[in-house]
Order: structure tokens, then C-alpha cells, then sequence
């Protein structure tokens, strides 16, 4: 995810995350970045008829900038004084926290009644979900901004220190890492035995999950801060050259690319043959995922950083004008919003008819 202090430097940040798939395991639900592991942005639960009914607001004490995460009873959210909160999903109340060393603008990921989450102190947390309890802390050599995905077993997660790595995700122990060169906010996506990720210095590689060795590498024309989306023998992902790319997952080749207006921080989600994106000039965008054809195009007041979420029909995705968007996947229609009191830089979370989403100010909401 992008940080708050890259405002300062006179580039908006956003932090490009998280929503949320729900999956039965020993553990509790499976909850991670941009829904699964290939990043699909898909929810298999249903959304919310109509966004008019705030079930319950909750007020974090600084800024959010992560997005949140549902899990069996609880709502998951990073904050920049270094806490993970946990709310209550029926109340809204805040039920505990979880001290880190500094911001925390890494999506959490759940699996197995572990949460996995990373911070600005350098470190990925492992903590359970049952007792709030630290199990364990890796290291690295930067910042982790970038939202953990986890298979088999197997956490990996990117860090500003320009490595990927591949950690156990009951132990901790460093499985490898890889050397990318230039800072990772994206995060990583698994399709079948490659990771893809991209760099701040326009990067996209895929990496091998059992060696660590790369597969191949892909150069767009600036930074990489989206996180790709693997579907159909396609990663596709944004750029801030202000390009939306395909390419190919087994040659590392262009399929095709198309251009916007603005830069594209946010996250695409693929459903059917279909790929949703927002972009820095206030656009949310749907192009055939074949060859690359606008299908149509959704107009907000504001730019967008959030990455849509696709359940039941409708595209949901929020917008720096302060509104959280839905938006009909077939023709682009806006079919309802509703208004917050902040910017919307993070991506919703739909789960049971509801959908969560937070502000820059730290309000996380429910509505339905």
C-alpha cells in the first residue's frame, strides 16, 4: 500500500488493498488481500440491496490507511498509530488491539485463527486469533506495506528493504527471499507455482514459489504500486505511467495495454472476461480482459486509489470525492452511494449483505 508521507512529497498516497474472501478451514475463515490468492477481486458473498442503512461506525484514533478484513466475529483493521484493531462485527465495538512499532498500512490476512500483518517497524506479525497473542515476528530490512497472500502453508509478502519473501507461515522461518532491486508495495498474487508482484522502479516479475528464481520480468514505463490480478493466462495491473497492462503469465509478454488519464495505483478485479480498474482521473474503468476494449467507463468527482470489489452484480469501489460507489457491473450505471466524512483511498470489504469499507480519518463503517 502506498504510504501518507509520499502526500507530503507531492504524491497522493493510497493504500492499494484489501478485500476479503470467506472460506471454511479448521481455523476459522481464510481472509486475504484482493479476495484470493490470484487477486481476483471476486466475493462469493452477497452485497447490500441498497447502501442507506449504517448498521455501526467505528472511529480508529488516527488515520487508516489499510483496508478491512473480515473474519468469524471480528473486523480487522490497521491504523497509523501501530495498532490492529478489533471490532466487533453485530456492534461496531472495538474488543482489542495489537501493538506494533509503528504505522500499519498492510492489509491483514487470516487463515488457520492466525493473523498475519505487517508494519512500518520492519517486521510481519503473525498473531492468534483466539488470544491476541504474538506467535512470532520476522524481520526485514524496511517497511512492510504490502499485504500478505498465504498458500500451502506459505506467507509471502513484499517490503520496502526491495525483497519478496516466502515465510512459514506457523513458524516464521524464512523459506527464501527474492531481490527485486526497488521497493514492493504491491502485493503479491499466487497463480499455480509463480508469485507476481511489481516495483517501484516499474517492475513485474514472476517468481518462482519453490526456488525463489525469477521466471521473467516485465518493464512498464513508472512505478508499479497495484497489485496484479491473475485470470485466464493474464496478470493484469496498473501503472503510474497511467497504462492498464495484460501479460502473459508463461512468456512475460504485452498483450496489450490502454491508457487513461491519470496514474493507476488502484487494483484490478477480473470477473468473467471482464477487468475493473479505477485511475487517478476520477475514473472506474471495465475492459473486455481479451483484448483489452473499453466496455464503459464510470465517472466519480474525485480520483481513485481504491481497488473495486465485484459481488452480486455490482462493483463496489470508493473515491477521494468521499463516496463509496456501486456501480452496475454491466453497464456502468451508478445504482446507489453514500457519503463519508474523509477520502476513501482503501478498498471495500462485502461479507453477509454487508459492506465495510473506512475513510482517511480513520471511520470504518457498516452498511447495508
Amino acid at each position: 500500500m502506498i504510504k501518507p508521507r509520499m502526500i507530503k512529497a507531492g504524491m497522493l498516497a493510497v493504500c492499494i488493498t484489501a478485500v476479503s474472501i470467506t472460506l471454511t478451514s479448521c481455523g476459522g475463515k481464510t481472509s486475504m488481500f484482493r479476495v484470493d490468492a490470484s487477486h481476483s477481486g471476486m466475493q462469493s458473498d452477497s452485497g447490500p440491496k441498497s447502501l442507506d442503512k449504517l448498521t455501526w461506525k467505528f472511529k480508529a484514533p488516527d488515520k487508516t490507511y489499510a483496508s478491512p478484513i473480515v473474519g468469524d466475529k471480528e473486523v480487522y483493521l490497521g491504523c497509523n498509530d501501530g495498532n490492529l484493531y478489533a471490532v466487533d462485527k453485530a456492534t461496531g465495538l472495538k474488543k482489542w488491539k495489537f501493538k506494533t512499532g509503528s504505522n500499519i498500512e498492510s492489509t491483514v490476512a487470516i487463515s488457520g485463527g492466525i493473523i498475519y500483518v505487517g508494519s512500518w517497524d520492519n517486521h510481519l506479525y503473525a498473531v492468534s486469533e483466539e488470544t491476541h497473542a504474538e506467535l512470532w515476528k520476522f524481520p526485514t530490512k524496511g517497511p512492510v506495506s504490502s499485504s500478505p497472500v498465504i498458500s500451502d502453508g506459505i506467507v509471502y509478502f513484499g517490503s520496502e528493504d526491495g525483497h519478496v519473501y516466502a515465510v512459514d507461515a506457523e513458524t516464521g522461518f524464512e523459506k527464501w527471499s527474492f531481490n527485486a532491486g526497488a521497493s514492493v508495495y504491491s502485493s503479491p498474487a499466487l497463480f499455480e507455482d509463480n508469485l507476481f508482484f511489481g516495483t517501484l522502479k516499474g517492475k513485474m516479475y514472476a517468481v518462482n514459489i519453490h526456488s525463489g528464481q525469477e521466471f521473467w520480468v516485465f518493464s512498464a514505463n513508472n512505478k508499479i504500486h497495484s497489485s496484479p490480478a491473475i485470470s485466464g493466462g493474464q496478470a493484469y495491473f496498473g501503472s503510474d505511467d497511467k497504462h492498464v497492462y495484460a501479460v502473459n503469465i508463461k512468456t512475460g509478454q504485452k498483450t496489450w495495454s490502454k491508457k487513461t488519464a491519470g496514474q493507476i495505483l488502484s487494483s484490478p478485479a477480473v470477473v468473467g472476461n471482464s477487468v475493473y480498474i479505477g485511475s487517478k482521473d476520477g475514473y472506474l474503468y471495465s475492459y473486455n480482459a481479451g483484448n483489452g476494449n473499453r466496455q464503459w467507463e464510470f465517472r466519480t468527482e474525485g480520483p481513485i486509489f481504491s481497488s473495486p470489489v465485484v459481488a452480486s452484480g455490482v462493483v463496489y469501489i470508493g473515491s477521494t470525492d468521499n463516496f463509496l460507489y456501486a456501480v452496475n457491473i454491466e453497464n456502468g450505471k451508478q445504482m446507489w452511494k453514500y457519503r463519508t466524512a474523509d477520502k476513501i483511498f482503501t478498498s471495500p470489504t462485502v461479507s453477509e449483505g454487508m459492506v465495510y469499507f473506512n475513510s482517511v480519518n480513520g471511520s470504518l463503517y457498516a452498511v447495508k
